[in-house]
């Protein structure tokens, strides 16, 4: 059995369900809004990249290290982004969260907050999970400021780490969460989406 089976996760007016070919027109819809694989530090396809991106993700399901999920809107169901579970390590009961992009029109709306609630209240009230991790670049302020948000920990850098899409070599930042340090972020998340609600 594997360690994260297909999973149907909703709130807020998001839903996260695994990932598979009949999202691909509305992935290459989401990736084009704000065209995002011009970005560097992102994971984002490009249009015509989109079918392998699936592919890709999901062999690497098949082989239980990457669980990746798309993002839809409940109402329109249109498709919103990604985001997966990866470098799954069952033994140690570990997670981490990345290959997250979305289209730009929800960027800096409650959409990933909401879908780091729904990953994070997985990972460690369904899977049991010990340590969440997450990693970027180190040029990614954005997402490094975002995971802080979250009551993530730096653990450190790993210089020298990994390529680029435009081959330049990139030193990844490196984050997790306890199950210790899990009830307070919760706590902190419900709060935002509290918050959003009111001002929604």
């Amino acid at each position: 059995m594997a360690f994260v089976e297909a999973v149907r996760l909703a709130a807020q007016g998001v839903v996260l369900e695994p990932l598979g070919l009949q999202h691909e027109a509305g992935l290459r819809a989401a990736t084009q809004d704000g065209q995002l694989w011009t970005l560097r530090v992102t994971s984002a396809p490009e249009p015509d990249q989109v079918r392998s991106y699936i592919e890709t993700a999901l062999a690497a399901r098949e082989q239980g290290h990457r669980f990746a999920f798309a993002v839809l809107d409940e109402a329109s169901g249109d498709v919103l982004g990604t985001s997966s579970y990866h470098d799954i390590v069952p033994a140690v009961r570990r997670v981490e969260i990345g290959y997250t992009w979305y289209a730009k029109r929800v960027q800096r709306t409650h959409v990933n907050s909401t879908c780091k609630l729904l990953l994070l209240t997985h990972a460690f009230e369904t899977l049991q999970c010990q340590i969440v991790g997450w990693r970027t670049d180190n040029f990614n302020y954005a997402s490094q400021k975002a995971i802080e948000r979250l009551g993530a920990k730096k653990d450190g850098v790993i210089r020298g780490h990994a390529l680029r899409r435009d081959g330049t070599i990139r030193d990844t930042v490196m984050y997790s969460m306890s199950a210790f340090e899990w009830p307070e972020a919760r706590a902190q998340l419900l709060d935002q989406q509290a918050k959003y609600r009111a001002h929604g």
